[in-house]
């Protein structure tokens, strides 16, 4: 890795988001973690080199005014790569269109895409000195396939793919951008999926028999995978990726 890099994640404390926060902090990455809550456990590891912002991003008055500030820019200043990794989602609202409740559709698409697509923005002018600045969305399958009760998920998810599409044709200073799709994981948000009634997701049962027969990957697996691909050379060459295609 070069001399100092420099981390910025999102929903870094549990699930994927931990998992890719502490495979960085393995490879000497430094991380300025942003999520509603802290971890500890991760602090306590990695003492003096996990940067926690508390905040909510559904709140997207408080998310504009913490970009104004200056923060993000001091953090990537003398980095010589910086990588942004959106990683926070939700997946509610999950049921038929007239089910879907207005407040729980706009916190969705905050978190879900207004967020990251401002956080990316903010990233690209904060980080125009570093030699090496990478954007990650971590994105879905559910964003290239339509899933019954999932409108919500798979448009939110959908439009991380578009906007990495659009933003990799932009004259970018040699900024690279993909939104990747990590695969099918074994977190608090499969179980949420496991959770939800028959009647708002028909297909809940095939994410039954995942869990049940063994074929979730580990957030720590999946975050491997990601990294690895993530700091790797071919990152960016294409604007969407799977991670179970990459080999």
């Amino acid at each position: 890795m070069p001399q100092k890099t420099l981390a910025i994640v999102t929903g870094h404390t549990r699930g994927l988001g931990a998992a890719l926060a502490d495979a960085l902090l393995s490879l000497d990455a430094d991380i300025l973690a942003i999520s509603r809550n802290r971890n500890a456990d991760l602090a306590a590891r990695y003492p003096g080199r996990v940067q926690e912002v508390e905040l909510d991003l559904s709140d997207l008055a408080a998310l504009t005014a913490w970009l104004a500030d200056g923060a993000l820019r001091q953090a990537v200043t003398g980095a010589d790569r910086v990588v942004l990794v959106n990683n926070a989602g939700l997946l509610a609202p999950v049921g038929p269109l007239a089910s879907q409740d207005a407040a729980a559709i706009a916190r969705a698409v905050s978190v879900n895409v207004a967020a990251p697509l401002m956080i990316a923005a903010a990233f690209a002018a904060a980080s125009a000195d570093a030699a090496d600045r990478r954007i990650v969305h971590i994105s879905s399958g559910a964003g290239r396939n339509a899933y019954p009760g999932w409108s919500i998920y798979c448009a939110t998810k959908a439009a991380l793919d578009q906007h990495a599409r659009a933003v990799a044709l932009d004259d970018n200073q040699g900024l690279r951008i993909c939104s990747v799709a990590p695969g099918v994981v074994d977190t608090d948000m499969q179980a949420e999926i496991r959770g939800t009634g028959l009647d708002r997701f028909p297909l809940r049962e095939r994410f039954d028999a995942l869990k049940r027969d063994g074929q979730l990957a580990t957030p720590e697996e999946s975050a491997r995978k990601l990294i690895d691909y993530v700091l790797g050379d071919a990152f960016g060459s294409t604007p969407t990726a799977d991670i179970r295609e990459l080999g």
